[in-house]
């Protein structure tokens, strides 16, 4: 007889089965659980970085991952892999994000205040939905190279005034940890805002950071610098940008245009807006219309449109073509500015005069905009002999030793080009890396060289980012929280998603 409150060994053997069967449940949901969190993560990633909305995870994504493991296996593997566990709703993506947001800043911040010097980028711009954005890029010394990423994305509540900028970047840099007096540099563009010398926000961060150097844009300076255009070719301009508003803004014209270059076997079948807001339309725009000139003559002539003579007027035309050439060349420029991209342009004043014989009529007309231009960009880029000034500098081991440097950088200037192994490097290396590697055992040279090289040249990385923002905040995302998504898209950080997993809880319901 067995007494009550007394195991019996075979009473012990059940509990010890149905405790391991309910830990290895256990077990196995806490995998699954740790699994579909970091596949949220995952998930989350790709669409920040695809700028696309939240709520295609869930509605696009998973139900078609699904649906290639359904396929491709069978339900039991769908089962199997937890796939339908993954929380993929829009608070939760949008939460996820948020936390990978926070991480890449902490990695950033940390990098920052790792490194001995610092250069910003600074811009302000207006997004879709009227708000003003502050945006601003850093450029750092992290792992023997310069690195640059978004500092930060801050929307301005009222007027963008000098004094409140500086607040916001002020702000930012104390919390972070970091030191004005590190910051050698601060591009903007030329607005009196950011560009005055007395209380603009270039005047304000040399306050902060006397030995800060500023920069305006050199893309902004190339953009004002040909800007301007004699009365003769200003009305040239007037007349092309009068012909495409005529074609782009009605679409019944657009169509019959479109459908004249089908018939006359043209390589293009319409024309393009023109924008003073972006660098590079001119240059398209003037190019796109020369190339359609035939087209655009029939078709006015059609519509019965007074331009149609403008289209049948040879100085018109070589006035055109000129104007074509001119902006092609300065969108190389500025292409060249902006990162290794090129463009060959055509020459079309040169092919068009083969064919007319009215060159003395516009021969006037070019030299006088070829020298206005001249004045220009030697108004907005004065002339200096930089080359000569930074030859130690882009090329130390074929240049001679510079007699502005102090004595002592002098000296470390001839132990430097003196070190084969150092000239091994400057080949092997980059520019900025080569520098930042000397700066460890020749510290005034190389810091020297650094403090150069570290200010960015042109605000494009901001335009870059400003671009982003267009993609990720539309009509559709009006009320969307910008710089978590922004940085999440756009930084060269990646989230170190493991962490995240650890500091946060798994739960299929969130």
């Amino acid at each position: 007889m067995v007494k009550l409150g007394v195991a019996t060994p075979r009473g012990v053997a059940e509990h010890r089965q149905g405790v391991w069967a309910q830990r290895r449940s256990f077990t196995k949901l806490a995998s699954t659980t740790a699994n579909a969190q970091l596949a949220l993560y995952k998930m989350s990633y790709l669409l920040a970085q695809a700028k696309k909305p939240h709520t295609d995870g869930e509605e696009v994504i998973l139900p078609a991952v699904i649906e290639i493991v359904r396929t491709m296996g069978d339900e039991a593997t769908v089962n199997k892999l937890g796939l339908k566990s993954i929380p993929l709703s829009n608070n939760t993506v949008g939460r996820r994000i948020h936390d990978m947001a926070e991480d890449i800043e902490e990695q950033l911040t940390d990098r920052v205040r790792a490194s001995t010097w610092f250069a910003l980028q600074v811009d302000v711009a207006t997004d879709s939905n009227k708000d003003c954005l502050l945006i601003t890029y850093i450029r750092f010394i992290d792992s023997g190279d310069m690195r640059e990423d978004l500092l930060f994305c801050k929307e301005l509540k009222t007027r963008a005034t000098s004094n409140k900028l500086f607040r916001m970047i002020d702000t930012y840099i104390r919390g972070a940890n970091l030191k004005w007096e590190c910051c050698v540099g601060v591009c903007t563009d030329g607005a009196q805002a950011m560009a005055g010398k007395r209380s603009g926000l270039q005047a304000l961060i040399k306050g902060a950071s006397p030995n800060v150097q500023w920069t305006h844009c050199m893309i902004h300076r190339e953009a004002l610098a040909s800007k301007q255009l004699s009365p003769e070719l200003n009305a040239v301009m007037t007349d092309v940008i009068a012909t495409v508003n005529y074609i782009k803004t009605r679409p019944v014209k657009a169509r019959l245009f479109a459908a004249l270059c089908g018939e006359m076997g043209s390589k293009h079948t319409a024309v393009l807006f023109h924008s003073d807001a972006r660098w590079l339309s001119r240059g398209k725009v003037l190019s796109r219309v020369f190339e359609l000139r035939e087209e655009i003559r029939v078709f006015f002539e059609e519509e019965g449109h007074a331009l149609a003579t403008r289209y049948n007027d040879e100085h018109f035309l070589l006035a055109l073509a000129y104007l074509s050439d001119v902006f092609q060349k300065l969108n190389e420029l500025n292409l060249q500015m902006q990162g290794p991209s090129t463009h060959i342009p055509q020459l079309n004043l040169h092919a068009f005069l083969e064919t007319t014989g009215c060159q003395n009529s516009i021969l006037t007309c070019v030299q006088s905009h070829i020298s206005a231009l001249q004045l220009h960009f030697q108004k907005y880029f004065p002339t200096t002999d930089a080359v000569a000034h930074y030859e130690w500098l882009t090329d130390p081991f074929s240049g001679r030793t510079p007699a502005h440097l102090s004595v002592a950088e002098q000296e470390q200037f001839i132990d430097v080009t003196s070190d084969i192994g150092l000239k091994q490097q400057f080949r092997a290396k980059s520019l900025p890396a080569f520098w930042v590697g000397v700066e460890k055992d020749y510290p005034l040279l190389g810091g020297k060289a650094v403090s150069i090289l570290l200010p960015f040249a042109t605000s494009y990385l901001c335009e870059v980012g400003f671009s982003a923002v267009a993609s990720i905040k539309n009509k559709y995302r009006s009320r969307l929280d910008i710089e978590s998504e922004l940085r999440v898209a756009i930084s060269k950080l990646s989230p170190r998603f493991q962490k995240l997993c650890a500091d946060r809880q798994a739960h299929p319901s969130h």
